[in-house]
């Protein structure tokens, strides 16, 4: 990044850091879960609208989208627009921090990092705003909020509303309680993973434990399909693909000498690899009932896909890399492991081309945290480094994309030997 604009992003910072720590401690105090942002969209809304751009709403109610158009009378080339996204919701469960910005509601907090992801953004764009009114930005760039990241349908209205239309390229962050502060993890290829829904019904008629040969014992049924069907996906995938299954409910009975009638399993399904993936449900089809068969009951399942693995585009990857070391310094952008976490981000990805990166945000030489937990809280130092990162890419991005008449296709999502030969 050039060095005046270098500058006039330590004076904007110096101006405007303590304004977006007060506005991301604001929204931590005052969380709204998926669909429910009514009140954090009319914040970014009145801010944006303040530096004279038009953000436009969702037809949801929640979530939006603003354009900040390229220098007036400019002798730089057409670029496509280059995109960041944030995603604005919270998690249903209570805030255990003690601290002043604690969560006023309950059952709500935002333990994702979501009001982070929010204001570094909100700050990206102001500052853009500012270079475009001094004639000196280079493309336009589109800031997207997107509501109910975490109900995995946020991107999908996004897109639906025509996010996307005219973006060459896409970029987001994601807190990262398990990386220093002044740090950008990126990698090449997948960085996080496709996310389902697995649900094992099985019926069967019931009675005394005394006499269980004269019923079809479910709860006996239901245990072999929890403990034997991740056991056999080790033998019918291939390992590379880290197709997983790991149970989080399980429920059969009341009574401990009753044999219940029916019993119930739930999980989720992760997968690092698209093809794996794509043929996940008709493999647990096969592997449910062949388990079950074996003990007279009546087995449903219903397998609910949720989000793809999130695939970075190595090109853009590049440009994260090189936009965040012109304003962190070499060290301060290192590779980061792919995590079998769920991001809705991949159906944006689906689309076009563009890249997740995680932002560090644990103090130095603080102990290992984690998302989605009550205690979750960050350095705030990590807003003014995201707000650097963002403004960076973006910049790199649009001197990048010059002259490019259509948007790229999107890249290919799937193969092991894709991710493989992606990984730096």
């Amino acid at each position: 990044m050039e060095g005046n604009v270098r500058r006039s992003l330590d004076e904007f910072l110096a101006a405007r850091g303590p304004g977006l720590i007060a506005f991301r401690r604001d929204l931590h105090a005052h969380p709204e879960t998926g669909r429910a942002e009514h009140r954090t969209t009319r914040a970014i809304a009145e801010r944006l609208a303040a530096a004279g751009l038009d953000p436009v709403v969702l037809p949801g109610g929640t979530g939006l989208l603003a354009d900040i158009a390229a220098a007036e009378n400019s002798s730089y080339p057409e670029r496509t627009v280059v995109a960041l996204r944030a995603d604005l919701d919270a998690l249903p469960m209570d805030d255990e921090k003690d601290v002043p910005y604690r969560s006023t509601v309950a059952g709500a907090c935002h333990a994702c990092g979501h009001d982070v992801h929010t204001t570094v953004v909100l700050g990206a764009g102001l500052f853009l705003a500012e270079q475009a009114r001094a004639g000196l930005l280079p493309g336009p760039v589109r800031l997207i909020f997107q509501p109910d990241e975490e109900g995995s349908t946020g991107a999908k209205d996004v897109i639906a509303a025509g996010g996307l239309a005219s973006v060459g390229r896409i970029f987001a962050v994601h807190c990262d309680p398990r990386l220093d502060v002044g740090k950008l993890g990126i990698r090449s290829g997948a960085i996080t993973a496709a996310c389902d829904h697995i649900k094992v019904r099985v019926h069967g008629p019931g009675g005394h434990t005394a006499r269980p040969h004269l019923t079809a014992d479910v709860v006996y049924a239901l245990g072999k399909v929890v403990t034997e069907l991740p056991a056999m996906l080790s033998r019918r995938v291939d390992p590379r693909s880290s197709l997983s299954l790991v149970w989080g409910r399980i429920s059969a009975g009341s009574a401990a000498n009753a044999i219940p009638d029916e019993g119930i399993a739930e999980g989720t399904v992760r997968c690092l690899d698209n093809e794996a993936w794509e043929a996940a449900p008709a493999l647990f089809g096969e592997l449910v009932k062949s388990v079950a068969g074996a003990y007279r009951v009546t087995v449903e399942l219903n397998y609910q896909r949720n989000v793809p693995a999130t695939v970075n585009e190595p090109a853009s990857a590049a440009m994260f890399a090189t936009g965040a070391e012109s304003v962190l310094g070499p060290d301060g952008v290192m590779p980061t492991q792919q995590s079998l976490g769920g991001e809705d981000f991949a159906y944006y990805l689906d689309c076009v081309p563009g890249a997740l990166a995680r932002l560090g945000t644990r103090p130095p030489g603080g102990a290992d945290g984690d998302l989605h937990q009550p205690s979750f809280d960050v350095d705030e130092r990590a807003i003014g480094v995201g707000v650097r990162v963002m403004v960076a890419t973006a910049l790199t991005a649009l001197w990048h994309g010059a002259a490019v008449p259509e948007p790229p296709g999107p890249p290919a999502r799937g193969s092991l030997a894709g991710a493989a030969e992606g990984e730096r």
